[in-house]
């Protein structure tokens, strides 16, 4: 079991921040500050998660954020290892199949099945209505993803399903 961390900046309507929802239900714990340690997840990384980062780290860290403010919050500069997810399809309500639209929830379980601890992230989609569909819009994708060794491998299978990478910039 990976221990999970959420670095909260409060900038979205508190009712639908999935990143509280797991705080609450102790799924994630609630951090002021990033620790070595850590795999922080932050999209303008140059690095994509992949399976063997678990070997590197103790925790995962999400930055709970507003999308439109991403940008400056990530200029900021994180201790821990940075990478970002290849492309997903997003499965909330909002986001609906956007490409690497995701809510911190998402993001969360996709890096926990990415490193092979799909029990803990089908475990942390369960407390949404729509986590399923997270799950069924990216099964295959998750599980190439799940097998690469390299971020070359990562980008092969992203453009063999034709998802190309968000630009964010």
């Amino acid at each position: 079991m990976m221990q999970v961390q959420i670095f909260m900046m409060r900038q979205d309507d508190p009712t639908k921040c999935t990143a509280a929802k797991l705080v609450k239900f102790g799924l994630a714990k609630q951090v002021r500050k990033t620790t070595q340690g850590t795999l922080v997840l932050d999209p303008f990384a140059e690095q994509v998660v992949l399976k063997n980062d678990e070997q590197l780290v103790n925790s995962i860290t999400a930055v709970d954020c507003s999308w439109e403010l991403a940008q400056k919050e990530f200029a900021r500069n994180f201790s821990g290892l940075s990478r970002k997810l290849p492309p997903l399809l997003a499965g909330n309500p909002v986001n609906y199949a956007k490409i690497g639209k995701l809510t911190t929830a998402e993001s969360i379980a996709a890096t926990l099945f990415i490193m092979r601890l799909d029990n803990q992230a089908h475990e942390m989609l369960n407390k949404f209505k729509w986590g399923h569909t997270f799950f069924e819009l990216n099964e295959d994708l998750l599980k190439d993803y799940s097998n690469a060794k390299t971020l070359e491998e990562a980008s092969k299978i992203s453009h063999e399903y034709g998802l190309v990478p968000v630009s964010r910039g």
